[in-house]
């Protein structure tokens, strides 16, 4: 189904609202979100999607951290989140961090849709714009998949750790290659989408595509409006009641304007609109249930996640909440249940926080002892 279709029918867990204001104003709507030039490029071809739609010269971009290890048995997957690229996740990566490069062999990917991997923006006709096919987890887990086995013969995963849709994408790896994957560690995000997240997503949705400037994605300028309007509803969403009441926001501004709006808005703003829709596609299709293994059956899916499990919900987040992962947990069977104990809502997970960083690195490193 083209995603014209799923908008006439009818898809973001940005922590990188957050994201640094030198990285932000970097970003041009369309363009590569840095210069780096340790960034690599895995070609996939003509790469097959869930759907049976096929993405036409798909490209993978990943940026890796350490050095794999003669065994290559030092492997983790940190793939990106929600509006953000490979170097939105560094907040989490370091030498006093679990995630140690001088350790691990640390493969950022950037998930599709997000204008360095394939992307609407980036992408030939007839597939560019909102003609770009929509990608399930599943599918960025499969070109993840080939990267790490033909370009580094991997075959055994230490850790694949994500947060937010990540978090969500760790859940598939689990799920689609039990015999890879030894652990994982979904951090503010869950197996399958829920329902009340899903309708988050349609009111931000409505939002961005209310502008009239927007033309069904056919626009030949930014929706800025829409962006605009995309961005402020957003930010109702991201952290908690207590983050605000507690003033933790006037540390990025003085008032709302020129602080916490003004960020989300250079951090949204700075996306391609029909990139931002296709992530959120993404987003809406996350569903560890939906593959032909598993037949819909989300109970036999979570049963299948062998791997050691963290499952790291934050105690505030408004629509990735600890009961969700209660459910999910209580199916697998080698997982546990470690409630991030913050006020900072969905943020918490995404290395914005020291005092939430600190804290999931010490889970993560008690899970890559174990």
């Amino acid at each position: 189904m083209k995603r014209r279709d799923l908008l006439k029918s009818s898809a973001l867990a940005g922590a990188s609202l957050l994201s640094s204001a030198g990285e932000s104003s970097a970003l041009r709507a369309g363009q590569p979100a840095s210069s780096d030039d340790d960034v690599k490029t895995f070609d996939l071809g003509d790469f097959e999607l869930l759907s049976g739609e096929t993405l036409t010269s798909a490209t993978l971009a990943y940026k890796t951290h350490g050095q794999l290890s003669p065994a290559k048995d030092n492997v983790i997957v940190f793939p990106t989140w929600y509006a953000g690229r490979h170097t939105s996740n560094e907040g989490m990566i370091g030498e006093e961090l679990a995630l140690d490069p001088s350790r691990y062999f640390i493969v950022v990917p950037n998930q599709f849709g997000n204008g360095l991997s394939s992307s609407p923006s980036n992408t030939a006709p007839p597939q560019d714009r909102m003609r770009f096919p929509v990608v399930h987890p599943y599918d960025n887990i499969r070109a993840q998949h080939r990267l790490l086995t033909e370009r580094y013969g991997v075959d055994r995963i230490k850790l694949v750790v994500g947060f937010s849709m990540s978090g969500q994408q760790a859940f598939h790896w689990g799920a689609l290659y039990p015999d890879m994957v030894e652990r994982i560690a979904p951090i503010c995000g869950s197996a399958k989408t829920a329902v009340h997240n899903y309708v988050f997503l349609e009111g931000i949705k409505a939002a961005l595509t209310a502008d009239c400037a927007w033309n069904n994605g056919e626009y030949t300028s930014p929706p800025v409006t829409g962006l605009r309007a995309f961005s402020r509803v957003y930010t109702g969403w991201f952290a908690s009641q207590a983050f605000f009441r507690e003033g933790i926001h006037t540390t990025i501004g003085d008032t709302l304007d020129e602080g916490i709006f003004a960020m989300a808005e250079a951090n949204f703003g700075s996306f391609d609109a029909n990139d931002l829709l296709a992530m959120l596609a993404t987003w809406q299709a996350a569903d560890i249930s939906a593959h032909p293994r598993f037949g819909g059956d989300l109970s036999a899916a979570l049963a299948s996640i062998r791997a050691r499990a963290f499952v790291m919900p934050a105690q505030t987040d408004l629509y990735f909440p600890p009961e969700d992962n209660e459910l999910e947990i209580a199916q697998m069977p080698n997982a546990e249940l470690r409630v991030i104990p913050t006020i900072w809502g969905h943020l918490a997970g995404g290395g914005r926080n020291p005092e939430d960083t600190l804290w999931l690195s010490q889970q993560l490193t008690e899970l890559l002892a174990s």
